[in-house]
């Protein structure tokens, strides 16, 4: 029965193509389909037109010639690939486990020890001028762009053009475009070489133009600031002064995994509190040898999957990354990275596997039935930051949990079962 329905298909499919006034019903939907697509791409290139004479002054203003601009913009227009990956906004985000096993991989551990030693006498000579370890740039390096393999082929001009244009980020991507079009008014990149990300990071380790005009180095002594070459000097000397200059302490490490006494007071762990190393000593925390841990100046507790999953002191060095990238996960990605390029063991304790990632949707339904419940979130848009924390340990606390302010699909079937 299944095989005569399937061939009654195919056979009324076929004979709907052949039939010459189906075919002639479906022309007009076919042209308006084309024509609509045609006035939206002059629609687009109007809006770019519009914007771009609108910006001009502007660029003017800030220093930038008429032949650097007429330069950098010449062939450029609208980028669909921009705008859909702009408007693209991740349901689902990766646990931070599920993270670290792709950023802290053996296969870029090994390719990071390989380019260390490719690359030691430069790193040796970054090292000793900028005074920060050679393996946190290192590091940084493999995370941003798998040591150079993935350095974004989209001309920035472009992006940040497309992102101007859309004005969702106008602000961000117009001061953006003024730093760029200085680049190219220096001379350092000629615009069919400046080349990056979606979103307009540069080069071996993703500078934004901002911050290549402010941290870029000329380490090479070639005369120019040169972080899209295939070699990657300047790129890591410039990683290296970035890390200085927000104050870097070099020989020190981002944070040590510990371990917490029985009871402990789980709201204690907040990477705004920082003590010094002696009074997290005096209320029981150990490193993982039982013994107290070094003095590496002021540190804070970090435990990313809660009481189930390992816990660590985090010290100035891991602030310091997270200026390079804001989010945890990555700040722990290049921390832990570095170390074990170095040699260092993986962590000791387990993370919480079984715990299945939640969505964006289920993380605002969260903060919703949190707030319901009088534990208030400062508003539901599925991000966990220290509010929603807070919220969730007075829950935690109110039904005699251990409150580590963890958003669990373990918390969310408990909030939804009244």
């Amino acid at each position: 029965m299944k095989r005569l329905t399937l061939l009654t298909a195919a056979a009324l499919i076929a004979a709907t193509v052949a039939t010459p006034v189906a075919a002639q019903d479906t022309r007009p939907v076919l042209r308006d389909s084309h024509a609509a697509g045609a006035a939206r791409l002059a629609q687009a290139g109007s809006a770019f037109t519009r914007w771009r004479e609108d910006f001009r002054p502007r660029a003017y203003a800030a220093g930038i010639s008429r032949a650097t601009f007429d330069a950098a913009f010449r062939g450029v227009g609208m980028n669909p690939e921009v705008v859909r990956l702009d408007g693209k906004q991740a349901e689902f985000t990766k646990p931070i486990w599920e993270y670290l096993d792709t950023a802290v991989s053996d296969a870029r551990i090994d390719n990071g020890r390989e380019n260390y030693r490719k690359y030691q006498r430069t790193l040796a000579g970054i090292e000793q001028t900028y005074g920060v370890d050679a393996a946190a740039v290192i590091a940084v390096w493999g995370m941003e762009t798998n040591y150079g393999s993935f350095r974004g082929s989209t001309p920035v001009i472009e992006a940040l053009a497309t992102l101007a244009v859309q004005g969702r980020r106008r602000a961000f991507a117009e001061e953006q475009l003024i730093a760029a079009l200085k680049i190219l008014q220096n001379g350092d990149v000629a615009p069919n070489g400046m080349r990056g990300s979606w979103a307009g990071a540069m080069g071996h380790t993703q500078f934004i133009p901002t911050s290549y005009l402010a941290y870029a180095q000329d380490f090479n002594r070639d005369g120019r600031r040169d972080v899209w070459a295939e070699d990657p000097t300047d790129a890591l000397a410039s990683t290296a002064n970035y890390l200085r200059k927000f104050g870097w302490t070099r020989g020190q490490p981002w944070g040590v995994e510990v371990r917490l006494p029985a009871g402990f007071n789980y709201g204690n762990i907040d990477q705004d509190l920082r003590r010094p190393v002696a009074r997290w000593t005096q209320l029981g925390v150990r490193g993982l040898d039982g013994r107290p841990v070094p003095n590496h100046g002021e540190a804070a507790l970090l435990a990313p999957a809660g009481a189930r999953g390992p816990v660590f002191m985090v010290f100035n060095n891991f602030r310091v990354i997270k200026r390079y990238n804001n989010a945890t996960s990555y700040a722990m990605g290049v921390g832990h990275l570095a170390q074990r390029i170095m040699g260092a063991p993986d962590f000791s304790a387990a993370w919480p596997r079984t715990e299945r990632a939640l969505s964006r949707t289920e993380k605002i339904e969260i903060q919703r039935r949190l707030t319901a419940r009088g534990f208030s979130t400062g508003g539901a848009d599925g991000l966990i930051g220290p509010n929603t924390m807070e919220a969730i340990r007075g829950f935690q606390r109110s039904q005699g949990l251990v409150p580590d302010g963890f958003a669990s699909s373990s918390l969310l079937q408990r909030l939804r079962g009244g």
